[in-house]
C-alpha cells in the first residue's frame, strides 16, 4: 500500500507520463477528425510537456513546490496548439494545488486533478464537451469522490484512469464530428496516456522514451548571417511515418531519391520513417500514399525559418530606434503568403500552420523583437489562437489578438486596418471584418471516412469550407471549382485563390480562366501562396 507521494516520486511520475505520451504521439495524431495530412494533437501535446521536462531537469532538489513550478512554467512557455495550451493549464492548476506540500495523499492528488480541470475550463472562452476538457473534468470529479474512500494511491490512480478511459470512450457521443469520423477525442487520449505513464512509475515500472533521437525540444546555435538562404537548394524539411505491408524501407528510399537530398529512411515491421529535404512535399506525400497510410507528417520551411532568424536579429538591433505606434505579427506557411503579409506591413512572420503550431514562447520572442506601443497578432489558424492569447497574458506590452482562423481572414483584417484610427477603433473594425470573408481549402485525404454525408477515400482530393468537409473527388480543379460554387452567394464580389507549392503557375492560370468564364460578374484574383499540402486556399468576399 502506498499512502503518500514525495517529491522524487512525483518527478518520476511526470517523466514517465511525458515519455508515454511521446512514445504514442503518432497514435494521438492519427485521431484527427478531418482526414487531412496534418493531424497534430499528439505532436503538440508532446512538445508542450517536453518543455515542462526541460524545466524540470533544472530543479536539483525534490521539493514538491519547486517541481510543480517548473512543470507549470515549462508547459506554459512550450504550449503549442489548442491541445497544448489546455494541457499547460491542466498542469498549471495541478501544480498550484500541490504548492507547499511535503507529501501528497489520495485526497491531495484528487484536489490537484480537479484544480487542473477547473483551471483549464477557465482558460477556454467557449468550452466544448467531448474533448480533453470533458475527460479531465469527469475524471477529476470522480477522483474527489474516490479519494474519500480509497487511501492506497495505486488503487486510487487505477480507478481514476479507468474513469478517464470511460470518459474518453464517451466523447464521440458528445461531439458529432468524432462520431462521424469514428474516433475518440485526440486530446483526451493524450491526457489518458500521461495518467497511465504516471501510474506505471508509481508501480515501480516507469516508462522510458523509445526514440531518444526524435527529441521534441532541442537547442541549436544559429549561425545567423553566415548562412545565405540562396544556398538552401531544397526548401522543405519533410518527415513522415508510413504504415505499409506492401513496400520495404529500401524501396521507399529508392522512390524518394528523386525528390531532394538529406534522405534518411528507417523501417521496422510495417512502419517506415522518412526524412527528406525537398521542394515538392505534396508530391512526396502523394507518392508515399500509393503504398500505405501516413501515420504522422511534419513539414518545415527551412528558408523561411532562417529568414525569420535574421528578421529577429535585425529587430533586436532596431530596439534603439524610436518606438512606433503599431506593430504586427502573423503566422504563415509558404513563401508566397509570407511575402504578401510583408507587403501588408507585417513586422514579424512566424512560420506555422496545421503541420507545425508555434508555441507561446515563439510568440513571446516575436513580441519582444518589435519596438511598438501596440502590437496586433494574427494567428491565422484556429489551433494557434490560444497560444497567441497566452503570450498576450504573459507580455507587459499592449497586445491585441485578432482571432483570425485562416489566411484569408488575416489578409482581410489587415486591409481594414487604419493607421490614423485608435487602437480600440481598429480592434473593433478588424473584428467586424472577419465576418466579411468566407474561406476554403483544397487538399488530399490520408484515410477513408464519411463526414457531412460525403464519402471519402484515401488519396481523394477534398474540399473544406468553414470547418466542414464539402467535397471529395479525383480532380483538384473540379473540387476547387465545386468549393468556390458553394462559397459564392449573391453578395459575393471577389474570389481570391492562393495556389500552393505543388500547383504549377500554368495550371493555376488555367483554373482562373475557367472560373472567370463561370463567374462573369465577379473579380477573380490569383496569387502564389507556396503553402505545402494545400493545393488552393480560397477567399470569397
Amino acid at each position: 500500500m502506498i499512502q503518500y507521494i514525495e517529491g522524487k516520486m512525483l518527478r518520476d511520475m511526470f517523466v514517465s507520463g511525458a515519455n508515454n505520451l511521446q512514445n504514442h504521439k503518432e497514435l494521438v495524431d492519427k485521431l484527427n477528425v478531418f482526414p487531412v495530412p496534418d493531424g497534430d494533437t499528439g505532436t503538440n501535446m508532446s512538445l508542450t510537456i517536453s518543455y515542462a521536462m526541460k524545466e524540470l531537469a533544472k530543479v536539483e532538489n525534490d521539493s514538491i513546490t519547486e517541481i510543480g513550478k517548473s512543470l507549470s512554467k515549462g508547459s506554459l512557455m512550450g504550449a503549442r496548439g489548442n491541445s497544448g495550451v489546455i494541457l499547460s493549464q491542466i498542469i498549471r492548476g495541478f501544480s498550484k494545488s500541490i504548492e507547499g506540500k511535503e507529501q501528497i495523499s489520495t485526497e491531495d492528488l484528487a484536489k490537484a486533478f480537479k484544480n487542473g480541470s477547473d483551471t483549464a475550463y477557465k482558460a477556454v472562452i467557449k468550452p466544448i464537451e467531448g474533448t480533453i476538457l470533458t475527460v479531465v473534468r469527469e475524471s477529476g470529479e470522480y477522483a474527489i469522490k474516490a479519494a474519500k474512500k480509497e487511501k492506497d494511491l495505486l488503487k486510487f490512480l487505477e480507478m481514476v484512469i479507468d474513469e478517464a478511459n470511460k470518459s474518453l470512450e464517451r466523447t464521440p457521443e458528445l461531439l458529432k464530428n468524432l462520431k462521424e469520423a469514428g474516433v475518440v477525442d485526440s486530446g483526451g487520449k493524450g491526457l489518458v496516456l500521461i495518467y497511465e505513464g504516471m501510474y506505471e512509475a508509481l508501480k515501480g515500472k516507469p516508462i522510458k522514451a523509445k526514440d531518444l533521437n526524435d527529441s521534441n525540444v532541442s537547442e541549436v546555435k544559429q549561425a545567423g548571417t553566415s548562412i545565405n538562404t540562396e544556398d538552401i537548394k531544397f526548401c522543405y524539411c519533410t518527415e513522415f511515418i508510413l504504415e505499409s505491408n506492401s513496400i520495404s524501407d529500401t524501396e521507399i528510399r529508392d522512390i524518394m531519391l528523386k525528390y531532394g537530398d538529406s534522405l534518411a529512411v528507417v523501417g521496422d515491421e510495417g512502419i517506415i520513417k522518412v526524412h527528406v529535404h525537398t521542394n515538392d512535399p505534396g508530391l512526396v506525400l502523394q507518392d508515399a500514399l500509393k503504398h500505405g497510410q501516413l501515420v504522422t507528417i511534419k513539414i518545415e520551411n527551412m528558408k523561411l525559418q532562417h529568414e525569420n532568424t535574421l528578421v529577429g536579429d535585425t529587430d533586436e538591433i532596431a530596439q534603439s530606434v524610436e518606438e512606433k505606434e503599431y506593430g504586427f505579427i502573423a503566422t504563415s506557411m509558404g513563401e508566397g503568403l509570407a511575402k504578401i503579409f510583408k507587403d501588408f506591413g507585417v513586422d514579424y512572420i512566424i512560420e506555422g500552420g496545421q503541420t507545425m503550431n508555434p508555441s507561446t514562447e515563439d510568440f513571446m520572442k516575436a513580441i519582444d523583437s518589435i519596438n511598438a506601443k501596440n502590437i496586433f497578432i494574427f494567428p491565422n489558424n484556429s489551433n494557434i489562437i490560444m497560444a497567441a492569447n497566452q503570450a498576450k497574458e504573459l507580455s507587459d506590452k499592449n497586445i491585441i489578438v485578432i482571432p483570425t482562423k485562416n489566411t484569408p481572414q488575416g489578409f482581410t483584417a489587415l486591409v481594414n486596418f487604419n493607421a490614423d484610427a485608435s487602437v480600440e477603433e481598429n480592434e473593433q473594425a478588424l473584428m467586424e471584418s472577419l465576418t466579411m470573408v468566407k474561406s476554403g481549402q483544397v487538399t488530399f485525404a490520408v484515410r477513408d471516412t464519411v463526414m457531412n454525408d460525403v464519402e471519402v477515400k484515401e488519396g481523394n482530393i477534398i474540399g473544406i469550407a468553414e470547418s466542414k468537409l464539402m467535397d471529395a473527388g479525383d480532380s483538384v480543379d473540379e473540387i476547387t471549382t465545386s468549393l468556390v460554387e458553394k462559397l459564392v452567394d449573391e453578395d459575393s464580389a471577389i474570389i481570391t485563390l492562393f495556389y500552393g507549392e505543388d500547383v504549377t503557375e500554368e495550371d493555376a492560370n488555367n483554373l482562373r480562366d475557367e472560373l472567370e468564364e463561370k463567374f462573369e460578374d465577379l473579380d477573380i484574383e490569383l496569387y502564389y501562396g507556396g503553402q505545402p499540402l494545400y493545393y488552393y486556399l480560397i477567399s470569397v468576399e
